[in-house]
């Protein structure tokens, strides 16, 4: 059958590609038919602010998508894709399910308006290039409409890969900052081609302010200069770089100069990149690293924060600049600040970034309110109960009502200790059911991109509640489990489900004891579980497609390498570090092997990274 598309001339390049990917995958799926469908696809912008819209009318003579911007154009069109039996399982055009469908069968009439309007991904981890730019296709196709590069340039993340740091078998390979540049341009190319959103920078503005270019967060390889020393937080009696490393490094952000060299840096990146469309303003990663000279003394990073934003938005208001700022609630940033605020509010974004959360489980808002612990410089410790994170979200609320949105990390740390994905799926779902009650208009998963061992269903779920926050959370697991396993998927499911009920994202996160009797029995039984379950996919019949047999096939790897981890993490909670080490080497040994093998799918550099910081049970042997 011939598809042809019909789009008014002009409009937005996202507009294009939707009725091109339309016109491509339609044309696969109906490639039995005779004859000629025709669709049009039709803008009706709104407001800027207004969430994705778009409507769809379909019959088997042809249809109408109807769409408020170029981009939901595009969310629309895989939607109708979706309707019509398409799965995009995972990054990467060889995980989709595209299957036949008679003409008779085009019937649809639909209209749809995206719950919250911030539903993106933060790049994290060791990616190549393929990672970033399956992922970003995959984005729209998932229903995520933003995506974040931090830093700069984000060369740290793109070098790790490239390095193959954590890998001893596989040789670095030649990779410099300027390279990172050159593949972060065709990648944001192709952000703008589907209309997606685009954020940038937040790490290193402290790191730029002490004058060494900040791309990652490691030593600079020299001393701070004795020029702009006094621009450095003033820490244990020292004004010195934080642990060696720039972007750890907070300022003295009395200092005039100091402050000044920080507003310079935004202002000036953002006239020369408009195209950005959330700036991120952070100060220095890690904590209790703030200046303790007397003058900072006097006040609170949180109010010097805001006072750095409101000079910042006075000097962008002076250019004529519009750029969205957006703020951070992180770390020492969590506590509001008890005198300055933010004079002009529609300029800014607030990010809540609960990075030592518990993942356990979903946001609890019945729990009694919780007071917001005194502040204590340079002695603070991290909230992990979801209460307290409450508590210091609603206190920045109470000074700022304008937009924001949450910044999460299910899938940057916490995923790596639930090896079924089916419980830390459903604390996502919970999470995002709650995010307006919380007073949020979305969220920005900050995680690996290659973040789908054994599969892809936390992010699945992740951008369908997003886009519908109605959506039954178990509805949308069958489905892709059917989709992702086929015939015999609810064996998959089972056990997946199993893994999950015994795993926990707590403690191989480094949160509770280490030595715990009760946690040592639960990740024995859990390593059993995974060679059972190993065992009895032995002999399976192979999938009728090459798609579905990859899934069954990682699976398997899967419970090969989570059984060494179980196995690791119970001799660690018996106190039998020496045997929980050699286990957790062989880990590595397996992973290094197979990564080549499973590099769209498990991030080796991220899982020994997070797994030697916060166990217990680093480092590794080289």
């Amino acid at each position: 059958m011939e598809i042809l598309t019909i789009y008014p001339p002009g409009g937005p390049e996202a507009l294009a590609f939707a009725a091109a990917e339309l016109k491509d995958y339609l044309g696969r799926m109906l490639a039995g038919e005779e004859g000629r469908w025709t669709v049009e696809l039709v803008l009706e912008p709104d407001r800027p602010e207004e969430n994705d819209r778009f409507s769809l009318s379909v019959t088997p003579e042809g249809g109408r998508l109807i769409a408020n911007r170029g981009r939901a154009a595009l969310l629309g069109a895989y939607h109708l894709l979706r309707r019509l039996g398409c799965r995009f399982l995972a990054p990467g055009r060889g995980n989709e399910i595209v299957p036949a469908v008679p003409r008779a069968g085009l019937e649809l009439e639909e209209a749809v308006t995206a719950s919250f309007r911030h539903r993106g991904v933060c790049i994290e981890g060791a990616d190549s290039q393929e990672n970033v730019l399956d992922f970003i296709d995959w984005l729209p196709k998932a229903g995520f409409n933003s995506f974040f590069f931090q830093f700069k340039i984000p060369y740290t993340f793109y070098a790790r890969w490239y390095h193959h740091e954590g890998n001893p078998l596989l040789p670095p390979e030649p990779f410099t900052v300027a390279d990172a540049a050159a593949l972060c341009a065709e990648a944001e190319g192709e952000l703008r081609r589907r209309g997606l959103l685009l954020h940038k920078v937040g790490h290193g503005w402290t790191g730029e302010a002490l004058g060494c270019e900040t791309v990652a967060w490691k030593p600079d390889g020299k001393p701070l200069s004795q020029a702009l020393a006094s621009r450095a937080a003033l820490v244990n009696g020292r004004r010195e770089f934080f642990m060696g490393i720039p972007a750890d490094t907070n300022l003295c952000y009395h200092n005039g100069e100091a402050a000044d060299a920080f507003t310079d840096l935004v202002v000036n990146y953002a006239a020369a990149h408009p195209d950005v469309d959330y700036l991120h303003i952070w100060l220095a990663d890690e904590y209790n690293n703030v200046c303790e000279c007397e003058d900072c003394r006097k006040t609170t990073l949180s109010d010097q924060y805001v006072e750095l934003l409101n000079g910042i938005d006075r000097r962008l208001t002076e250019r004529g600049l519009g750029t969205r700022l957006v703020f951070l609630l992180y770390q020492e940033l969590l506590w509001p600040p008890v005198r300055a605020r933010l004079q002009n509010p529609d300029r800014f974004v607030l990010m809540f970034a609960p990075i030592s959360r518990t993942f356990q489980r979903s946001y609890d808002l019945e729990a009694p309110d919780t007071a917001i612990p005194p502040y204590v410089r340079n002695h603070i410790t991290l909230p992990v109960g979801l209460a307290e994170n409450l508590a210091f979200l609603r206190g920045w609320q109470g000074q700022f009502r304008g937009d924001g949105f949450v910044y999460d990390y299910p899938l940057g740390r916490a995923h790596y200790g639930d090896f079924g994905y089916v419980g830390l799926s459903r604390v996502i779902a919970g999470d995002v059911k709650r995010l307006r009650q919380m007073g949020l208009n979305g969220y920005m998963s900050c995680q690996e991109l290659r973040a789908a061992m054994p599969n892809a269903l936390p992010n699945y779920v992740m951008g369908r509640m997003l886009m519908d926050e109605t959506a039954d959370v178990e509805e949308i697991i069958d489905e892709y489990c059917s989709a992702a396993y086929g015939p015999g998927w609810e064996r998959a499911k089972d056990c997946l489900s199993r893994l999950s009920e015994l795993s926990s994202p707590d403690y191989l996160n480094g949160k509770g004891p280490r030595r715990d009797a009760a946690m040592a029995q639960r990740f024995e039984r859990l390593g059993d579980l995974c060679l059972r379950s190993r065992g009895e996919l032995d002999g399976r019949s192979p999938a009728k497609d090459a798609v579905r047999e990859g899934f069954w096939t990682r699976l398997e790897c899967h419970l090969e390498a989570s059984a060494l981890l179980s196995r690791a993490m119970a001799a660690l909670a018996r106190g039998e570090e020496d045997r929980a080490r050699g286990l957790w080497e062989d880990l590595r040994d397996l992973i290094c092997q197979r990564e080549t093998a499973l590099q769209p799918w498990l991030d080796v550099y991220r899982l020994l990274e997070v797994t030697e910081k916060y166990t217990g049970l680093g480092p590794l042997k080289q």
